[in-house]
Parts: C-alpha cells; sequence; structure tokens
C-alpha cells in the first residue's frame, strides 16, 4: 500500500468517476484502475463497485477512505512541515440551507487561510442535496433544519445515509422583511398579519415535498406564493415587492443589507438548526475550524436578536 494509492481512492471519491480522476491526477484511466484494483487485491476489500453507470463506493470503502483521509492529511502536514518550498493545495466543501452565518463562516475560513492554492466550495442548496451531498463525499459538512414537524423523515434519511447530526442552536421563527415594509416596526407578528404579502419560498426540486421544505408551517395555504431558487433573488423580493419569508432570525448584516430585518412570528414552534457529517469519515482540520467559525458566529448574531 503506497501513499499515492490512498491519494487516488480521494480522488476518486472526490471526482465520483475514474475517468475524471484520472484527468485531475494526470494519469491515465487504465493506470488509475490497476493502481485501485491493486490495493484491493492487497487490503482484500472491494472499495469501489463498478457498473455500467459509473462507480460507487462501498462500506468497507467509507471505512478504509476514512482512514485514507487521516493518512493523507498527516502526509501533507508532515511535508508542509519540512518542506517550506511546497504550500500543498487544499479542499474542503460545504453545502447548506440558505443561512448567512454559513457564508460568514465561509468568508471568515477564507480570510484566515494563507495559502496560495487551495480548492473550497459552498453550495447553497437544496435540502434533499444537502443530504446527498454529505453522503456521497461531495461536501465535508452540510447544514440544515429540524423541527417537529420534519424531524422523523428527515432523521430517517439520515440514518439511511449514515449520517449524524450536530446541533447548532434551537431558534424561534423569525419573518425577514424589507425595513419599510409596513410590519417593520412591529414588535411582533402573527399569521394573519402577514395574509397581504407575498410569500417567498425556496424551490426543492424534484423532492419538494413539504418535508423537505426549507422554512417551516409549509403545509399552510397562503393565497400569494412565490418559489425562488437563491438568496439574492429572494432578498431583492422581500424589498421589492414586499414580500416575505420565514426563518431563525439570525441575519449577518456584514454581509447583507440593512434593507432585511427579523421580525419574530408569534406561532409555537421552533427550528433546530445543526450541521451534518459523515459517520464514517474523520472531521479534516478545515472542517473543524469551520464548525468554530460558525458557532462563533451563531452566538454573535443570537446576541443581536
Amino acid at each position: 500500500m503506497t501513499l499515492q494509492q490512498l491519494k487516488y481512492v480521494i480522488e476518486v471519491v472526490r471526482s465520483q468517476s475514474i475517468n475524471k480522476a484520472a484527468q485531475r491526477l494526470f494519469i491515465s484511466q487504465p493506470s488509475l484502475s490497476n493502481a485501485l484494483k491493486e490495493l484491493e487485491e492487497e487490503i482484500g476489500v472491494t472499495i469501489f463497485l463498478r457498473t455500467n453507470k459509473g462507480i460507487t463506493i462501498t462500506p468497507e470503502g467509507f471505512e478504509f477512505l476514512g482512514y485514507a483521509r487521516q493518512v493523507v492529511e498527516q502526509a501533507e502536514l508532515l511535508e508542509n512541515r519540512y518542506d517550506k518550498s511546497r504550500t500543498p493545495q487544499q479542499n474542503f466543501a460545504v453545502s447548506s440551507q440558505h443561512y448567512a452565518f454559513a457564508v460568514s463562516a465561509f468568508v471568515r475560513l477564507l480570510k484566515d487561510y494563507d495559502r496560495e492554492e487551495y480548492e473550497f466550495t459552498l453550495r447553497e442548496t437544496r435540502t434533499y442535496e444537502i443530504i446527498d451531498d454529505v453522503k456521497n463525499l461531495r461536501s465535508e459538512i452540510g447544514i440544515l433544519y429540524v423541527n417537529d414537524f420534519n424531524e422523523k423523515i428527515i432523521h430517517k434519511f439520515l440514518r439511511e445515509a449514515n449520517l449524524t447530526f450536530h446541533s447548532l442552536f434551537i431558534a424561534n421563527p423569525h419573518v425577514f422583511i424589507s425595513s419599510t415594509n409596513p410590519l417593520a416596526k412591529r414588535e411582533s407578528v402573527t399569521l394573519e398579519d402577514l395574509n397581504p404579502f407575498p410569500y417567498l419560498s425556496y424551490e426543492q426540486g424534484e423532492y419538494n415535498s413539504f418535508y423537505f421544505s426549507e422554512e417551516i408551517l409549509s403545509t399552510l395555504s397562503r393565497p400569494k406564493n412565490i418559489r425562488v431558487s437563491d438568496r439574492a433573488t429572494l432578498f431583492n423580493l422581500l424589498i421589492g415587492l414586499n414580500g416575505y419569508t420565514i426563518s431563525t432570525g439570525v441575519i449577518s448584516h456584514k454581509l447583507n443589507s440593512k434593507d432585511i430585518i427579523a421580525v419574530p412570528l408569534d406561532v409555537n414552534e421552533e427550528i433546530h438548526v445543526g450541521y451534518i457529517t459523515h459517520k464514517n469519515v474523520t472531521n479534516s482540520k478545515l472542517a473543524e475550524i469551520y464548525i468554530q467559525y460558525l458557532k462563533e458566529i451563531i452566538d454573535e448574531e443570537l446576541d443581536l436578536l
């Protein structure tokens, strides 16, 4: 078993394709396939299942991947410690529902990560895709919420994907509205107060189930509904149409305009926000730093509510 073979496994999982991994590794596809087969024969474990539709990693492969990542990371730390001329490229990816604090933590991580080369990814995406990204190791961290309504379904999907939910905070629901909205000066609002205004929510694509909705109270009927796919569009419509959406109330004014404010929503509900990780993968150093930044930024924002 060689360090290079471990790097091959990590790259194949990241690329979700032997052919794409070979291109990124600058070797031929047959050479990469042979190296993987030799490794599997040596350790007596099938790491990848190969089908006409591509490859998938086995449960044994997931376990092996966790150890492989630790070895490669330690080797890179050793190389970096004793070879000042080489700065290894680092990779880190996060998938999240549309939370400003997730972006703020990502920005802080990048500002503090003083390297000439890196490849970081932040995906603000749909709920099901967050779970799928972490399940298939496209992202190391996923950020989403659960509440009394969707908890059983979400945790069922997490168990089946071998993922763990880690709590970040529990919030009372707020509405995000424009600072010029007629309700902006209210200490709190009710669902009835919101009826005259357009309701904005994030579309969930193929998995457009109430349980995968990014907003609580998704089953309620509303007279005016608009679905969007990104946070910038939603914020523009909050301002331009006096619309509203329901979220945690945690909003970063360092990244977002003060034209958007959070007003408490008078309902008996809670939003439990957390991050998910894969049970068979040890958090990288970058992941641990990002999680710490998440907690710090959330604490700062909650103090302002």
